[in-house]
């Protein structure tokens, strides 16, 4: 699997606000996978949840996780990105989730009166399908 930088064209694809769903890990080892919203800055990727979510207690204890991302208008090129939460941060007056939620609706997130907090994911290596696929990896 290709390591970071990503290639413009993939960095592209992520900074529009597709569909995705996120992975993280049971202190049993299984994989809990839920949809999810993200923003891609700077090479990273910004989850935000909010807080009581049982993902968040999961991220914490191991912070491996994966997102995999699918193109709205064609499924068949989506993106996964394996990496690890290398920051939390407080969403203090859901700044965060104030800008992810306008990335996707428009509007400002609607759920007030809620806890939330943010999460940086690292990217350690991608794997990418369809227009996404690097044509460097023959694994791809």
């Amino acid at each position: 699997m290709p390591k970071p930088p990503l290639p413009d064209e993939v960095g592209a694809l992520l900074a529009r606000p597709n569909p995705s769903v996120i992975t993280s890990l049971r202190p049993d080892g299984s994989p809990v996978s839920v949809a999810t919203w993200y923003l891609w800055e700077n090479g990273r990727v910004l989850v935000n949840m909010d807080d009581a979510r049982t993902r968040v207690r999961y991220l914490r204890e191991d912070p491996r996780t994966t997102i995999t991302v699918l193109a709205e208008d064609d499924w068949y090129t989506h993106v996964s990105l394996q990496g690890r939460v290398v920051e939390w941060a407080a969403d203090e007056g859901l700044v965060d989730i104030d800008r992810i939620s306008r990335h996707y609706t428009g509007n400002p997130y609607p759920v007030r009166d809620r806890t939330r907090v943010s999460a940086w994911i690292e990217v350690d290596r991608w794997h990418g399908w369809g227009s996404a696929k690097a044509s460097d990896n023959p694994d791809n």
